[in-house]
């Protein structure tokens, strides 16, 4: 058993015991190694002013990816490096071209999230070498500014594309290989890592089999993936968590399989991963994803995370409930499976016992012939939590009457809820408006949502009512068009 983790932080290996479970990787390189370019704004994953990179090894490649460093704590940084902006300008002081292109376009004028827009850009750099605007605004969704606008940012990241340099003057290109040495040798070992400070321990197991012996053990530890929920948990609600079980690293839990009947995601598979298989084999599921936060939430925050946490207003559980889901739960004593509509049992409470985690997600494909669709309501388009999310699948028979219907919403309960009611009403009646009118009136019977911040308990009803009806006219062809009005016509 070991006692510290090893990581790269820019050109400097670093071995680090001496940390507590829930410091941050913000606060260490603000802190303690006074890298202070990446700077501390929201604390919660929204803003992107303490966005830095973090490359790790999957499937044998070294790839980086931007992440919020205000919600990262340093316990899942084991074998991976950090990068941070100060290690991109050359050693005689020449900017990057990703820093160059910013100063070119004027992308900059407080300056205080610059940092952070340079190191989004750098990512997307690094990974796309001709990126369309779509693909540089889904980079940037992540990154508020409040002063400069985008406009000049989008067209550094157009112009640092248009004139790419040889990857010889790039740091991460130059030493790829011995940084992928470096990192191949950290993360070969399977040693578990225990690190202790003021009694708190961070515990990183070797193995997906450690982690069922370390929960049996420790039934009451906190399990952390990507942290873009847990890490609010302390930068919000000042929580102290102890023990802390990081399991980000464990490629066992970070697996895609696809089959005949569907695709198996294993519980540690971020967004961003889960995002090309979505979006091919059910590309309703993958429009979702890119919805959720923006890309550096999507590249820590993981689909098991997503439904381990039990969360009312997750934005996967409905699609997936709809879509009629399993998950393998798994502990020291062995596995078991069970629809993911019967994990959620009341606000806060799961169907998950003491010892067990989230393995897997198996997710059925669509039939070619059935409908689904899923409706993400939010204040933002982007990078915003969910008033409701609503998600539809249905089969209509030869007769053209109603033959299956799965209806699940996240936000109108205290946890994801099939409408089960609605469902009943329009099982075996002709898909048409007259079904879909009487069946909407038994939202009632299956939801009585709350009013709160997001929205207003009749906007959820109405709004979960029009989304029936949207589907509607989407399955039989009709074009939806969006219309904005001012309040008093309303």
């Amino acid at each position: 058993m070991n006692s510290a983790i090893t990581f790269i932080l820019n050109a400097e290996e670093v071995r680090l015991g001496d940390f507590a479970p829930t410091e941050t990787l913000l606060d260490y390189l603000r802190l303690r190694r006074r890298l202070t370019g990446t700077k501390e704004g929201c604390a919660e994953g929204d803003c992107g002013a303490c966005t830095v990179l973090v490359g790790r090894l999957v499937e044998g490649r070294l790839i980086y990816e931007s992440i919020n460093a205000c919600i990262r704590f340093l316990g899942s940084l084991h074998a991976t490096h950090v990068v941070t902006v100060e290690h991109l300008a050359a050693k005689d002081g020449a900017l990057h071209p990703v820093q160059q292109a910013m100063v070119d376009c004027h992308g900059s004028q407080c300056g205080f999230c610059t940092p952070g827009f340079v190191m989004s850009l750098y990512g997307l750099w690094l990974s796309n070498e001709e990126p369309d605007r779509t693909e540089i605004e889904s980079a940037l969704q992540g990154n508020l500014c409040r002063c400069t606008g985008y406009e000049p940012i989008v067209k550094a990241a157009e112009l640092v594309s248009e004139t790419r340099p040889s990857a010889l003057f790039d740091p991460l290109e130059r030493d790829r290989a011995e940084i992928m040495s470096k990192l191949w040798t950290l993360k070969s070992s399977q040693e578990t890592i225990v690190v202790q400070k003021n009694g708190a321990r961070a515990i990183i197991p070797g193995t997906v089999a450690t982690l069922s012996h370390l929960l049996a053990e420790t039934p009451k530890a906190i399990i952390v993936a990507g942290a873009t929920d847990v890490g609010l948990w302390v930068t919000k609600q000042m929580r102290k968590l102890d023990p802390v079980i990081f399991i980000s690293h464990l490629s066992e839990l970070q697996t895609i399989e696809t089959d005949d009947e569907g695709i198996t995601f294993g519980a540690g598979v971020t967004y961003a991963q889960a995002f090309d298989t979505l979006l091919t084999e059910i590309p309703a599921l993958g429009d979702l994803i890119d919805r959720i936060g923006g890309a550096q939430v999507r590249n820590a925050g993981t689909l098991g995370g997503n439904i381990a946490n039990g969360s009312p207003i997750g934005d996967t559980p409905p699609p997936l409930i709809a879509l009629g889901a399993e998950i393998t739960l798994r502990s020291f004593h062995g596995s078991r499976t069970l629809p993911l509509e019967d994990y959620f049992i009341a606000y806060g409470k799961q169907d998950r016992l003491p010892g067990e985690f989230v393995e897997k997600i198996f997710v059925p494909r669509p039939h070619e012939d059935a409908f689904f669709s899923v409706y993400k309501i939010s204040k933002r388009r982007d990078e915003d939590i969910s008033a409701l999310c609503g998600a539809f699948h249905l089969t209509v028979g030869g007769d053209g009457c109603v033959a299956t219907i799965r209806i699940a919403f996240g936000g109108m309960a205290a946890t994801p809820k099939r409408a089960h009611a609605v469902e009943a009403a329009l099982l075996g009646q002709p898909w048409g408006w007259q079904a879909v009118a009487e069946a909407s009136l038994a939202f009632d019977e299956d939801y009585q949502p709350l009013t709160d911040w997001r929205a207003s308990a009749d906007y959820r009803r109405l709004t979960a009512r029009n989304l029936l009806t949207r589907f509607f006219l989407e399955t039989a062809g009709a074009p939806v068009q969006l219309q904005r009005f001012k309040m008093e016509e309303v």
